[in-house]
């Protein structure tokens, strides 16, 4: 039985995470830690989990937030991870981080990232990122397999990756005319109150924001490069929308050659083979977010303009599962050699 901790239980990352982990059959949740709520149980915090578990939030000085386990999950802001990485390693745990603290390999790679977003270039461990694997299971799955560190991937990362890499894998895509056009819902803000994402504020309401460089699109150049053994750069739009969860990435490159949208919906396919949490559909498919609401699902519909010939996918995901805990959840059964949908069969909810 995987005994497994949570930092930054209290937050939405958090609470996704221990939902999965109480109906994995072999992981045992043995810690909740946070800075607020101390002392709570998680139950009176997030009323849902009333009859399923009794812990409650500890301190991070408390003794009992410090005992061995054997997987950490931090749901903890950029900067928080990299400071109890090494202490958490030292007591014998693998240690899987959803912030961006441990998405890149490198220092030079990480202060790139932290600059772009106007953080402290410096890494507060810059020893343990070599060790460090990038957590998108349907790219790196040997890899994390033998890992240490994951740096859980970032919610548009997921859903723009997946949505591309088949593409510039296979040398289908002329890398200068990638453009991603992303919606998140709401709960992609986080739990801490906001005046812009007040109800009045939000309701009806619809923006793009941070056009000046979004922290994801690191990971997203970097990963894509890396498929296509050659320097790439993104036209990255983020939205929010008026829903409470879900991302619709809408990817758009312009066709190396002319091809039918058969070829690629079959490229893709191929590409998925094994990938439990991927499927593929034409353009005739009628998916939507609530498809894949409450999954850990990635649901990718393959359209060619053949007027422009402009390869199109349309690429849903649930930012809160297979955008963050999904995928967290997915890195640890792959560390424990344990099945890798363990815990994830879920078909969602519908309506």
């Amino acid at each position: 039985m995987v005994q497994a901790k949570v930092i930054g239980a209290g937050g939405y990352g958090g609470v996704g995470i221990t939902e999965l982990l109480l109906g994995h059959p072999q992981a045992r949740l043995a810690a909740l830690v946070d800075v607020e709520n101390v002392g709570a149980p998680i139950a009176a915090v997030y009323p849902h989990l009333d009859g399923y578990t009794d812990l409650v939030v500890l301190d991070p000085a408390d003794p009992r937030a410090q005992q061995p386990v054997d997987v950490v999950f931090m749901a903890t802001p950029d900067g928080v991870g990299m400071k109890l990485a090494a202490a958490e390693l030292a007591r014998g745990a693998k240690v899987i981080d959803y912030s961006g603290d441990f998405r890149f390999n490198s220092p030079e790679a990480y202060a790139d990232y932290a600059q772009r977003i106007g953080r402290d270039p410096r890494h507060a461990a810059p020893q343990l990122l070599p060790q460090s694997v990038y957590g998108l299971a349907e790219l790196h799955r040997d890899r994390i397999r033998a890992a240490r560190v994951v740096g859980n991937p970032g919610c548009f990362a997921v859903s723009c990756i997946l949505g591309l890499a088949p593409a510039v894998k296979h040398g289908l895509a002329d890398l200068a005319t990638l453009i991603c056009d992303c919606k998140t819902g709401v709960s992609g803000a986080g739990k801490k109150p906001s005046p812009t994402f007040h109800y009045p504020a939000r309701y009806d309401h619809m923006n793009a924001y941070k056009l000046a460089g979004h922290q994801h699109v690191c990971e997203i150049e970097r990963e894509l490069g890396l498929l296509a053994g050659a320097e790439v750069r993104v036209t990255f739009t983020a939205h929010v929308v008026p829903v409470c969860r879900g991302i619709m990435s809408t990817l758009y490159a312009t066709l190396r050659r002319p091809a039918p949208e058969a070829e690629l919906v079959a490229l893709y396919r191929e590409f998925y083979r094994h990938d439990r949490f991927v499927r593929v559909y034409d353009s005739r498919a009628a998916i939507g977010s609530p498809h894949v609401r409450g999954t850990n699902n990635a649901k990718l519909v393959v359209s060619v303009d053949e007027r422009t010939q402009r390869l199109r996918v349309v690429s849903y995901i649930d930012n809160l599962l297979k955008g963050q805990a999904g995928s967290a959840l997915q890195n640890m059964n792959l560390l424990f050699d344990l099945p890798e949908t363990a815990g994830l069969e879920r078909p969602g909810m519908f309506p």
